[in-house]
């Protein structure tokens, strides 16, 4: 694997070993990022959520995806293997139909530290949109979860709008590499 290459995967030490990134001589700053999951329904499904006011058998289908959302933006260490446990500062989930057919579920996540939490607004979105597809599977397993993606990131050393790297924003330190 060339030297470019094995720069940009920060999880590889030298010998191309899988290895947890030292954030240590990262500065202390404010990081957040949004994440988006798509829920799309049925036609037939979604206008039962709506006249249901999105109650299903099992309850709340929005407040339950909250709760799964926000415990799974808080837990992402215990989930994806070389992510740094955070003390999380705020984490927020919303959902919204955004078409006829299309719940779009967003969490963001912030914190004060050396690492983003880019990762941890994923996997609140990601576990949000799996808790109301368990809610609704009774409905129809015609349900998908789709579209997953980050929307936005601030505090490192990229920026991203609308899911597009903007111009970095910090010039990476050498010293722990």
């Amino acid at each position: 694997m060339g030297k470019t290459i094995r720069r940009s995967l920060s999880h590889l030490d030298a010998s191309n070993r899988p290895r947890m990134v030292d954030v240590g001589g990262k500065d202390v700053t404010a990081r957040s990022a949004v994440a988006q999951a798509l829920v799309r329904f049925p036609i037939e499904v979604a206008r039962a959520l709506r006249e249901s006011g999105m109650r299903a058998k099992k309850g709340s289908v929005i407040d339950t995806a909250i709760i799964a959302g926000t415990l799974a933006a808080k837990r992402t260490h215990e989930l994806i293997p070389f992510c740094h446990p955070l003390m999380i500062e705020r984490c927020v989930l919303s959902a919204e139909f955004t078409s006829e057919t299309d719940l779009a579920i967003r969490c963001e996540v912030a914190v004060s530290h050396r690492t983003g939490v880019e990762m941890e607004a994923l996997t609140g979105a990601s576990i949000a949109a799996l808790t109301v597809y368990d809610m609704c599977k009774s409905l129809s397993h015609q349900i998908m979860v789709a579209e997953l993606r980050l929307l936005e990131k601030s505090g490192g050393r990229r920026e991203v709008r609308d899911g597009k790297v903007l111009a970095g924003t910090r010039k990476r330190s050498r010293a722990r590499e």
